[in-house]
């Protein structure tokens, strides 16, 4: 099942996808749900639906099933309609896994100013994941403008990741329970301010953490629908051109050991997400570097998800 946040009135609510395409107005079709699980529905937000675990799931599963036999043509909303992030406001800033990609580890060792070799590509590999967060401001969704600052950083890149969404709260949990917390998967793009992140020491947050450098979408993908989130397609591409081609088979650190390990003594709650990491083919590293300019088309894809597209534009205002 494919879940989404769309503009209703301009406002946020949580819409399920058709087969045709179109999105389910969960709270509108949920009218005549009963007891707690109806007013969950009702409250038009994907967060609460979430939260409120496979109860909740179930009944949209069936409202959905009966829209997709003809029923609630009045919650039903055109295919083209604007999506926001699947959770526009997440309750944490987004928890984001760094150097999960030996070739992508190999390119910044050859592209760092510190000259690093990159003759072994586990250069950089640790013994445990690298986490940090992008704040909730950063948080944009489906179609919005990636906006850059040319006075802030002339070197915006992006950054193609997998991003697993929690379904059920754990602190300490283990490899083996780990899947148990998944509800399911979308896609993040990573952008990132390399020159910010090289003046401040090479520390992440300053860096990554900019306004609308968090685009994610353009649904989740409830994890019972992804076959497989260890063989998954991955990829990128600016105006067109193929930047990022990869596999999530080449993680690092694999989806039950990035939960167990960032839980450890931190409690991870419904609608937390976790960024993955990226493949290699990111702007710093071609030859030139090639970094996002204002006009840029910028489209993460991975398999059995989908695709989340942006443009980037200078902010009204900057130099």
């Amino acid at each position: 099942m494919h879940l989404a946040t769309i503009a209703v009135n301009g406002k946020p609510a949580a819409a399920a996808v058709l087969k045709d395409g179109s999105y389910l107005d969960i709270a509108k079709a949920a009218t005549d749900v009963a007891g707690d699980r109806g007013s969950v529905l009702r409250s038009g937000a994907l967060q609460a639906i979430i939260e409120a675990g496979n109860d909740a799931i179930d009944a949209v599963r069936g409202l959905l099933a009966a829209a997709d036999a003809g029923k609630h043509a009045d919650a039903r909303h055109d295919a083209d309609t604007r999506l926001f992030a699947p959770l526009p406001v997440p309750r944490k800033n987004v928890f984001c896994v760094g150097r999960n990609y030996a070739e992508h580890i190999a390119e910044y060792a050859a592209n760092n100013p510190d000259g690093e070799s990159a003759q072994n590509t586990k250069i950089g590999v640790t013994e445990h994941p690298v986490y940090f967060t992008k704040p909730l401001t950063a948080v944009i969704g489906q179609h919005d403008i990636i906006p850059i600052f040319p006075s802030v950083s002339e070197a915006i890149d992006y950054e193609v990741e997998l991003t697993i969404v929690i379904g059920k709260a754990g602190r300490n949990i283990s490899r083996e329970q780990a899947y148990d917390h998944v509800f399911g998967y979308t896609i993040l793009n990573d952008i990132t301010a390399r020159d910010v992140q090289r003046r401040h020491g090479g520390q992440y947050f300053k860096g990554k953490g900019l306004d609308g450098s968090c685009p994610i979408g353009p649904w989740i993908v409830t994890a019972d629908a992804i076959s497989d989130p260890h063989n998954l397609a991955i990829g990128l591409s600016v105006n067109g051109e193929v930047r990022q081609n990869g596999n999530t088979a080449s993680m690092i650190f694999d989806i039950p050991t990035l939960i167990a390990s960032l839980s450890e003594g931190l409690t991870l709650e419904p609608g937390d997400l976790i960024a993955t990491g990226t493949p290699s083919g990111v702007g710093y590293a071609m030859e030139p570097p090639c970094f996002l300019k204002d006009g840029d088309i910028v489209v993460c894809e991975v398999e059995e998800i989908g695709k989340l597209e942006n443009t980037v534009r200078k902010e009204v205002g900057s130099a």
